[in-house]
């Protein structure tokens, strides 16, 4: 199945947000975060509900989700949005290098970057990207997060500070 240029019916275009405006919704969406999942052990359900509570929260997320360490590359878990890639190989793509490197990757332009090795253009829509390495409580990468925007320039240091914040505290730290 190859991807489409169109916009998927069931998708909003991303909305760019000021700094305040974007601060501001990561405030209101940990706190709804961490309010349903501080005391959830269930991986999978912490993931959803991260994804939901984020999509519905910040207007430029176009797709979000997890992919999960499996086999020795990174294959898709639990994500909202258009049909994700279903493997990616460690190093390859934004979220491989997120993995390999185990550091945030911040991309404002996906399509500037080499396709097939630097980027993997999973839906042709996606436009700016943010990955985070997630860890688990021994410090072991257990996934990515990865979030796109129909829109250039979605993601910076905003985005960073609080989606590491938000997965070291239900992932990374000892209940």
């Amino acid at each position: 199945m190859s991807a489409s240029a169109e916009m998927p019916y069931f998708i909003k275009p991303s909305v760019n947000l000021s700094s305040t405006e974007k601060e501001s919704l990561y405030r209101e969406a940990t706190q709804a975060i961490n309010a349903n999942i501080d005391d959830e052990s269930d991986i999978v359900l912490k993931m959803v509900t991260i994804n939901c509570l984020l999509k519905t929260f910040l207007p430029y997320y176009y797709w979000v989700g997890f992919y999960l360490v499996k086999n020795n590359r990174l294959t898709v878990g639990p994500y909202q949005g258009t049909l994700g890639c279903l493997h990616i190989d460690f190093g390859r793509g934004v979220c491989g290098k997120a993995a390999s490197t185990r550091q945030t990757q911040i991309v404002g332009e996906v399509h500037a970057l080499a396709q097939g090795t630097d980027h993997i253009a999973c839906d042709p829509n996606s436009q700016s990207e943010i990955v985070v390495p997630v860890l688990d409580e021994a410090g072991e990468l257990i996934a990515v997060f990865d979030v796109d925007s129909t829109l250039t320039y979605s993601f910076d240091e905003i985005d960073q500070r609080f989606l590491e914040e938000i997965l070291n505290r239900h992932f990374a730290h000892k209940k």
